[in-house]
């Protein structure tokens, strides 16, 4: 779901060498007629993180790297690739959308099941990772809240972007975490809220039409509006859409929600309602 660090946007250098570790890894395991869950075995990974690993979506550990290099007999190509992969605190599959995001002049949101993590707070943040499945170690959730809350920086660099949220009403009240994090969180998300270049609309949960049926979306126009990009995260997969009808088709189906949603001065009162309900 990358990262602006110290206010520099992610490498996009670390994304390729991740992705170039992951295919350097499948090569020497089919040569060595290992499958992946033998080299699991070895590395005490499952068999869907090395999976990922191959697929340049999850960065590999050094105990990883060290163990896979000896096992699939690579004399020492996997410690050379994984010197370039760097740390960021987010999936390496991210960093792409990250490095578009950190420039936009404009980003819009349709969020159904989680608060984004743009507007998530600390502790809502660790929360969520803590969700993850396959579980993440507590280092990668140390650093992935660190990253999350430092890309909230975006709301503040010169230009500003315009930013606006569709939002489910589930967002707002599903306890992730546990009631006093939600709370904490939705106070967060007011304070965002606030921003001159950020509106915030909730979905009423009663509407008998609804153009956002499909499921969440990221639309971005990058720097200048030269172009607009449609980022899309789900179960199976993660991706950009940048070619016309679907682009526009995007955009249309994102005004139609706007029109369908509560106004950003009704939306807010309602957040600052659910929050005092907390």
């Amino acid at each position: 779901m990358d990262v602006v660090n110290n206010g520099k946007k992610p490498s996009s250098g670390s994304t390729g060498a991740a992705k170039v570790f992951g295919r350097l890894l499948r090569f020497h395991r089919e040569r060595a007629g290992i499958t992946m869950e033998v080299l699991g075995k070895h590395t005490s990974y499952s068999k869907s993180q090395v999976a990922m690993i191959e697929k340049g979506e999850r960065r590999p550990k050094d105990h990883f790297v060290r163990v896979a290099d000896e096992v699939l007999g690579a004399q020492g190509a996997l410690l050379e690739v994984a010197q370039e992969i760097t740390p960021s605190g987010v999936a390496a599959w991210l960093e792409d959308y990250l490095v578009e995001e950190a420039q936009a002049a404009g980003i819009h949101m349709y969020a159904n099941h989680v608060i984004p993590g743009l507007l998530q707070s600390p502790h809502y943040a660790e929360a969520v990772f803590r969700c993850d499945v396959p579980a993440l170690d507590e280092d990668e959730i140390e650093t992935g809240v660190a990253a999350r809350i430092d890309r909230q920086k975006v709301y503040h660099r010169d230009p500003r972007p315009h930013v606006t949220y569709i939002l489910e009403k589930i967002t707002l009240t599903r306890p992730i975490g546990g009631r006093e994090v939600l709370k904490d969180c939705l106070l967060h998300l007011l304070d965002i809220a606030r921003l001159p270049n950020v509106e915030i609309q909730v979905m009423p949960e009663d509407r008998t039409t609804h153009a956002g049926l499909s499921g969440p979306f990221i639309l971005l126009e990058t720097a200048g509006r030269r172009r607009q990009l449609v980022y899309v995260e789900g179960q199976g997969g993660r991706y950009f859409l940048s070619e016309q009808p679907l682009l526009g088709d995007l955009f249309t189906r994102h005004g139609t929600m706007r029109a369908q949603s509560m106004s950003p001065e009704d939306s807010v009162r309602l957040i600052e309602q659910v929050a005092r309900e907390l």
